[in-house]
């Protein structure tokens, strides 16, 4: 069951008026996988996180009600944990993301793109981070808007960004766009993964304007090299 993400203008949403609603219902159907991006392996980037180092104070539960097993691990260049993907179709209203498809939709997103509007689930890959807590804490580990992630799901590598903050003790979502280019369903009401999703996010990246895909492609790859090469 999706987790509706927590975002830093979360107290401001009772004040906007409801978002006027396609009139036709929408149906989800099974979408093809929009691309492969990059030239680095799944395997290769999954051989560098096989071992955890936990950075975490304590643990995070997939989704209320499940135990609280998922750390939050680290290594040198990166943060990494594994846990299952929720649906966030948080952010602009399309007619994959609104009130009628996503029960739990909410408008706004912790971050916005540089024109100020707040990101589009259904075409940016972003991933959503727990918010700061005393489990952990992701801006003391470079962790900020806009940092590059590298999500995994068996043989395929979709490149995304940290573009929204969840709840204090609850990890594993990411937006419509990142299931879909992932080959996951991104159906918020039923769509995601219960398990075998790896997110790797690059220590102290940012990617500027946030909204800019190829330029978090680039970067990621960069990175994903790096890593895969570092000792």
């Amino acid at each position: 069951m999706r987790v509706q993400s927590l975002t830093l203008a979360a107290a401001c949403a009772a004040l906007l008026a409801p978002a006027a609603l396609p009139a036709a219902e929408f149906r989800f159907a099974q979408e093809p996988v929009a691309w492969r991006e990059g030239d680095v392996r799944a395997a290769d980037l999954l051989a560098k996180v096989r071992d955890c180092v936990q950075i975490s104070r304590g643990r995070y539960r997939s989704d209320d009600g499940m135990p609280a097993n998922i750390p939050v691990c680290g290594t040198r260049d990166a943060v990494f944990w594994k846990s299952d993907m929720d649906i966030d179709c948080d952010g602009q209203t399309g007619p994959r993301c609104n009130r009628r498809s996503d029960p739990l939709f909410s408008s706004l997103t912790a971050y916005q793109q540089s024109d100020g509007r707040y990101l589009s689930a259904e075409r940016l890959p972003y991933i959503v981070v727990p918010s700061v807590s005393r489990i952990w804490n992701h801006r003391e580990h470079g962790v900020r808007g806009g940092a590059v992630a590298a999500v995994v799901y068996r043989d395929r590598v979709q490149y995304a960004v940290v573009g929204d903050v969840g709840p204090h003790d609850i990890i594993g979502e990411a937006s419509y766009a990142t299931a879909k280019g992932l080959g996951i369903t991104p159906d918020p009401r039923g769509g995601g993964t219960p398990s075998g999703v790896t997110y790797i996010v690059f220590k102290d990246s940012q990617v500027k304007p946030i909204e800019d895909h190829a330029a978090a492609v680039a970067t990621g790859q960069r990175l994903a090299r790096m890593f895969v090469k570092s000792k």
